[in-house]
């Protein structure tokens, strides 16, 4: 399907049986993603260790377009090598350098198969949306990092890399040695990471720039 538009075509809510109750199946193609949006996701919410959101069409039949949950996290620079600290901490100013960072985790990233790799770009719009919902000034807590448990392939680091992240160890051999992941065995996921300040001033720059500020509008992924 192509055309879409979160922002003019469709609703954010908090995700929960009535919204299933009310929407046509969601699958974005990879079982574990469906199976905890499906089963998982309202006791996550109910301890209050994550909570789901879901974009819907406000055209019936209502489709679920897109989810994404989220939990509070933070990067400990403890946990991390020396290098890749100092690259973390570039753009912070050095009075407020310490030993953790405040950020929230996308613990779980979906959009709905119909819509992905269409002109739409839904997980370029989603990804938007989420970085500037924790810029926005009426958020109600520090935030300065974006980071993900991505897992290692291809596909999916691509999409996260084309919407800014990076990751936050350099290598897989650093990463393994800060997990104790032995080398010979593989690395499932890469931890990534989106300076929210940094991209603020980017956005702010080019505004005065043009004289115009545009929101951008792309695609765990099942996303593309």
């Amino acid at each position: 399907m192509d055309g879409i538009s979160l922002y003019d075509d469709c609703v954010m809510l908090a995700y929960n049986k009535e919204v299933r109750r009310n929407c046509l199946p969601f699958t974005c193609g990879e079982n574990d993603l469906d199976d905890f949006f499906l089963n998982d996701a309202d006791l996550y919410a109910d301890e209050l260790l994550g909570k789901t959101y879901c974009w819907v069409t406000t055209e019936i039949p209502h489709r679920i377009v897109a989810l994404f949950t989220l939990s509070n996290d933070s990067i400990k620079t403890r946990l991390i090598s020396p290098n890749d600290k100092n690259r973390l901490q570039r753009n912070i100013v050095n009075p407020k350098r310490g030993r953790s960072y405040p950020a929230v985790l996308i613990g779980r990233l979906g959009v709905n198969l119909e819509y992905q790799g269409t002109s739409s770009h839904v997980g370029r719009q989603l990804m938007a949306f989420i970085k500037d919902w924790f810029r926005h000034e009426d958020n109600k807590t520090g935030c300065r990092f974006i980071v993900v448990d991505a897992y290692n392939e291809e596909k999916i680091l691509r999409y996260y890399e084309r919407n800014g992240f990076v990751p936050l160890y350099k290598t897989d051999v650093i990463e393994k040695q800060y997990y104790d992941i032995p080398q010979d065995e593989p690395l499932k996921t890469r931890l990534l990471y989106f300076d929210l300040k940094k991209e603020r001033a980017n956005v702010q720059n080019n505004a005065v720039e043009t004289d115009e500020l545009t929101v951008p509008a792309d695609e765990q992924v099942s996303a593309d």
